[in-house]
């Protein structure tokens, strides 16, 4: 018993996919509700929203609503999975360190979904994703 509490073992691949696939539906779905909470709110929001890159609080609005809402959804379904995770880390780095100015009080979310990109990004999508699908077809058709 102690044995399996200090010295687990290393969990086999299709868990660690299957674990890939549920982090991914679960901060993804939790993303694309934060973008859809931006894009009702786009009338309320458009003029005085953040303008971290000098582009117009509207655009910088849109930018982010679509980056939180059609980059989850490939984040989701593993589609174009490394490329749309730039855009989201992107995103909430901004947010973070230029919106909030680093600080906690207030900017955890977007730390929180920083880190959890990059770690997704560097991880990557896992054997049930769209991109591991392609890869494989790929490799038979060679």
């Amino acid at each position: 018993m102690l044995k399996k509490m200090f010295l687990p073992s290393f969990p086999s691949v299709p868990y660690v996919s299957v674990l890939l696939l549920l982090a991914r539906v679960f901060i993804g779905v939790m993303f694309l509700l934060h973008g859809m909470s931006k894009w009702m709110s786009y009338a309320d929001l458009s003029g005085n929203f953040p303008d971290p890159l000098h582009i117009g609080s509207a655009w910088s609005l849109i930018l982010v609503i679509l980056t939180e809402m059609v980059c989850s959804f490939f984040f989701i379904f593993g589609f174009l999975y490394r490329l749309v995770l730039l855009p989201m880390i992107f995103a909430m780095g901004m947010a973070f360190f230029v919106v909030h100015d680093g600080s906690l009080d207030g900017g955890e979310l977007s730390l929180f979904y920083m880190l959890a990109f990059v770690f997704m990004y560097l991880i990557g999508p896992g054997n049930y994703s769209i991109d591991a699908w392609l890869r494989r077809r790929l490799v038979e058709d060679d």
